[in-house]
């Protein structure tokens, strides 16, 4: 028998192997574009890959993969639809482009209730769940109702982004989620024409580990450079990875796959 307030792994969930959070301390960093050409890359790898859109505000998983419609619905579950062979589950599917979302807490943990326990995700070696910036009700909710291997955090290169990091990854701790690492996008700047590497944002004192909190350290697993082409292919449906599987930067998130993998598998 479990324990009291301890979190049994929902049945809608039993055959996840690997739940990763994709969280930020703040909005506009590109958390979703992380997180989707990660999907991508553990999709790239041969291995079966969901992600959930928890962003419930600013829904944006769909259109960076192509899809619209609304999910599917079989034994009175819903069916996650597919793009590049991704399920996906979003809310995105259930409202207007135009609708503003003004929900609180309560409505907000019964919408993430049922995409966790009325969708279908089926056999996934990774679910990738998207979270919104901040550290608020979806976190808090997500911790409450799933049992997550561990979050990854985003951010930018400066230290006003790399503060608002520091209170994501201390709710984390209070929460019990383990943190993997962290991904530096918009890292530094490629010029297509001669090659020079430019720093956009001003950077951080230290390499590979920041730290958190006195004495913890993050470590730094990607950086990420600011490239027309990820937006680009972004807008298109198609996340780098898939879009140009031998770009430098499709590279840099297999190899974040990869080492991602490595911490889970630890």
């Amino acid at each position: 028998m479990p324990e009291e307030n301890e979190i049994i792994q929902p049945e809608s969930l039993i055959d996840v192997k690997n739940v990763l959070l994709v969280g930020s301390g703040k909005g506009g960093v590109g958390k979703s574009t992380i997180a989707v050409n990660l999907a991508a890359a553990f999709k790239r790898d041969g291995l079966e890959v969901g992600i959930m859109d928890a962003d419930i505000y600013g829904p944006s998983i769909p259109p960076m993969l192509g899809i619209s419609g609304p999910p599917g619905v079989k034994n009175e579950k819903m069916v996650p639809p597919v793009g590049h062979g991704i399920k996906i589950m979003s809310i995105g599917f259930l409202t207007r482009e135009d609708d503003a979302l003004i929900w609180r807490g309560p409505i907000l943990h019964k919408v993430l209730k049922q995409f966790i326990e009325e969708v279908n995700w089926g056999h996934l070696d990774w679910l990738v769940v998207d979270l919104p910036p901040g550290t608020g009700d979806v976190q808090i909710s997500l911790a409450q109702m799933l049992i997550a291997g561990g979050a990854l955090m985003v951010t930018t290169p400066q230290d006003i982004a790399w503060r608002d990091v520091r209170r994501a990854a201390t709710m984390f701790d209070k929460v019990d989620i383990p943190i993997v690492g962290l991904v530096e996008n918009m890292s530094f700047f490629v010029c297509p024409n001669c090659g020079e590497v430019t720093g956009i944002f001003p950077q951080p004192a230290g390499d590979a580990k920041r730290e958190v909190a006195e004495g913890v350290f993050i470590e730094t697993l990607a950086r990420i450079p600011i490239e027309p082409s990820i937006a680009a292919s972004s807008e298109k449906g198609m996340p780098i990875v898939l879009a140009e599987p031998e770009s430098e930067t499709a590279k840099i998130f297999m190899e974040l796959a990869k080492k991602i993998a490595g911490k889970f598998s630890k």
